[in-house]
């Protein structure tokens, strides 16, 4: 039996062919209110499908936010497995932002529902959080290689919260006496060791942290939440990820979801992103 191809592989490919901009679809209360949909499965469905169909022939990622599904139970999450494959159906590796985290049994059946083929959930990638050891992401990471599948850690946040646990100090393990953030990015860096041309094991950092003395660079693909309408810029990547920027991939929501419900338009939304962000490259 051939082995998949890896996520880190394929990601390369996409972003070389679409660019690197991730687009995310964040249905939330106040984004179907401006379509002029009403906050039900019926809006959910217009929005979320509706924005899948436009974005994902033009973008190389798309990250749908899974809490907006499932507020609307099991109704909404028939929802996004729809989404799910009309963005793969059309090209997009879909990144799904669910944040993750467990021990053992647990953690594998979340890394079952989201990463194995034979899940009505199956993704190219997910986000989980560290944040009850890293060895705790161990089935995540084993399920991604079995399938070719990516995993996107939490890192360094922007949330103001964030700093309290990301940039506290180690007391235990091989990393002792670094940060925590420090901790998850020398892991992520040894699980992306001799991948070409990237590694499938991303981080996820905020587009507007306050400067950083971590290295970044991971071999791997680095999340950047908050370009475009929280305030991130072009500069704001190059002045947090230094040379790591060519790993990026920034992602936005209402950036691009604004632009809706015109189809024509939201890609052309896309475009722009991509287009802002070639000098990155």
């Amino acid at each position: 039996m051939t082995a998949p191809e890896p996520f880190g592989a394929r990601l390369a490919a996409a972003v070389g062919t679409r660019g690197p901009f991730c687009a995310g679809i964040d249905p939330h209360a106040g984004l179907l209110e401006a379509w002029g949909l009403a906050d039900d499965v019926a809006g959910l469905e217009r929005f979320a499908l509706g924005a899948a169909e436009a974005l994902a022939p033009e973008c190389a990622v798309v990250k749908p936010q899974s809490a907006f599904f499932e507020r609307f139970g099991s109704r909404g999450v028939a929802v996004l497995e729809r989404v799910v494959s009309t963005c793969r159906e059309a090209g997009a590796l879909v990144l799904l932002d669910v944040k993750r985290g467990d021990i053992g049994s647990t953690s594998q059946a979340y890394a079952d529902a989201y990463l194995d083929p034979a899940s009505p959930l199956a993704c190219d990638a997910l986000t989980v959080s560290p944040y009850l050891g890293l060895g705790s992401l161990e089935p995540f990471v084993a399920t991604a290689a079995r399938h070719g599948a990516g995993v996107f850690v939490l890192a360094l946040t922007s949330n103001p919260e964030g700093p309290e646990v990301q940039h506290a100090r180690t007391t235990a393990g091989a990393h002792a006496g670094g940060t925590v953030a420090g901790a998850v990015l020398a892991h992520l860096r040894a699980l992306n060791a001799g991948a070409r041309p990237l590694g499938s094991h991303g981080a996820v950092v905020g587009a507007t942290i306050d400067a950083t003395q971590e290295d970044l660079d991971v071999h791997g693909p680095l999340l950047a939440p908050g370009f475009g309408a929280q305030g991130g810029t072009v500069d704001d990547l190059r002045r947090v990820f230094g040379p790591a920027v060519r790993h990026v991939l920034p992602t936005s929501s209402r950036e691009v979801l604004g632009h809706g419900p015109d189809p024509a338009a939201l890609r052309e939304a896309c475009r722009r992103a991509n287009d802002a962000l070639a000098v990155l490259r």
